[in-house]
């Protein structure tokens, strides 16, 4: 089964005006020049960029997305901004349950697949993230984990062409630290086979699953060589577009 590779750049909460549009209108850049045309580039920064980057990417293959949504249209929410808004402004992904709001913002399997079903119904792709902790991992309970977010954060409207899963081991995210790729392998692989059981083989088997924690130039052809890894969700790495496009230049033939 062939899948478009998706490398994917969550800025998270970095970047002002002046270095957020410089920073957007050197991937487009990049991106065009790019040798390898078998793979999806998307930028997510943060919302006070999204329409500048919008303009700084205008005419490229470059996609934009969010960070995160509300799973309301709208309403009396404030601080928060509805997938209907996102797609207003022109975003075709956004990125729900991410490690640091589930966290940092206590979000249950339950909201997130609120969330992700929310913003399919307004259009949008959505990358749904999970991942184990590192106690979680040294417990063994690494397959255990990642199938209690699959089966409580994907919505049963779900399909390969609305969702994409990012497994993010939440020990490796920004740490430098890396899982072997026999690892990232076996996890990714295993995803899939929940994601049979949940939404059936078809869609299991067209459905990309990124790699993120701390994926960068050095590994990068390593990690998107495996069977099961359709992209990265990148992080760090994002935010220098030398960086990120040569994660991009890793795509698998």
């Amino acid at each position: 089964m062939v899948r478009k590779t998706l490398i994917a750049g969550n800025w998270k909460m970095n970047g002002l005006l002046e270095d957020g549009i410089a920073l957007a209108k050197g991937v487009a850049a990049e991106a065009k020049k790019a040798a390898r045309k078998d793979c999806e580039f998307l930028i997510c920064p943060p919302f006070t960029l999204l329409t500048s980057a919008k303009k700084a990417i205008k005419g490229s293959r470059v996609l934009l997305g969010a960070q995160d949504c509300h799973f309301d249209g709208k309403g009396a929410h404030t601080g928060d901004i509805s997938p209907l808004m996102l797609k207003d402004l022109g975003c075709q992904y956004v990125i729900v349950g991410h490690s640091e709001r589930r966290t940092d913002h206590h979000e249950s399997n339950e909201l997130i697949a609120k969330k992700a079903a929310a913003a399919i119904n307004a259009g949008l792709k959505v990358i749904i993230c999970i991942g184990e902790t590192e106690a979680e991992k040294d417990a063994g309970k690494t397959i255990d984990v990642c199938t209690a977010q699959i089966m409580g954060s994907v919505p049963e409207i779900a399909t390969a062409s609305n969702v994409v899963i990012a497994y993010e081991p939440v020990w490796a995210i920004g740490t430098g630290r890396t899982p072997t790729a026999a690892e990232v392998e076996e996890v990714h692989a295993a995803i899939r086979k929940v994601i049979g059981k949940k939404l059936g083989r078809a869609n299991a088997n067209k459905m990309r699953i990124l790699y993120g924690g701390s994926m960068k130039p050095s590994n990068a052809k390593e990690l998107l060589a495996l069977p099961d890894v359709d992209g990265g969700l990148i992080g760090g790495a994002s935010l220098k577009v030398a960086d990120f496009m040569a994660i991009g230049e890793a795509c698998k033939q």
